[in-house]
Formats: C-alpha cells, sequence, structure tokens
C-alpha cells in the first residue's frame, strides 16, 4: 500500500469535492487535506482499491473508500470529527 499520487485521485473526484466543501478542511496539496495546521485525511491506493488514513484524535485510522458507502461513512467520521 503506497500513497495515491494525483493521477490516481482523479476517479475519485466526487469524493474530493465533497471533502473540499467541508468547513474547518484544507487541501494543502491535491487529496491531501489539514485540520487546522496538522495533517487530517490523505489517500492510499491498494491495487484497485482507495484507502484513506484520517485522525479524528490522536490516532491515525485506515478506513476503505473505494465504495459508495465506504465514502459516505468517510465523509461522516470527517463531519463529526470537526
Amino acid at each position: 500500500m503506497r500513497h495515491a499520487k494525483t493521477g490516481e485521485l482523479d476517479g475519485h473526484g466526487d469524493l474530493l469535492t465533497a471533502l473540499r466543501g467541508i468547513d474547518g478542511l484544507k487541501e494543502k496539496s491535491y487529496g491531501t487535506f489539514y485540520r487546522k495546521s496538522r495533517g487530517f485525511l490523505h489517500f492510499h491506493i491498494d491495487g484497485d482499491d482507495l484507502w484513506a488514513d484520517i485522525k479524528p484524535a490522536d490516532e491515525w485510522q485506515r478506513l476503505p473508500a473505494t465504495t459508495a458507502s465506504d465514502r459516505a461513512a468517510l465523509i461522516k467520521l470527517v463531519q463529526t470529527s470537526l
């Protein structure tokens, strides 16, 4: 599993657009989001699957972000964490 590159996130524009619309998040680089001055969310690729690393508290959590239900759960966690 490795960090997602810009071109690999292009097919996930709906997820990125939803995240960009959430108050309190700032996209410092393509697909890498910060909360205030700290890293909060970024993505990894494993084969055809997309994974999100999110830090809602003190520890990073890795969540699936490939399916629509994965993405809905991720967005809900982001919103409740902010």
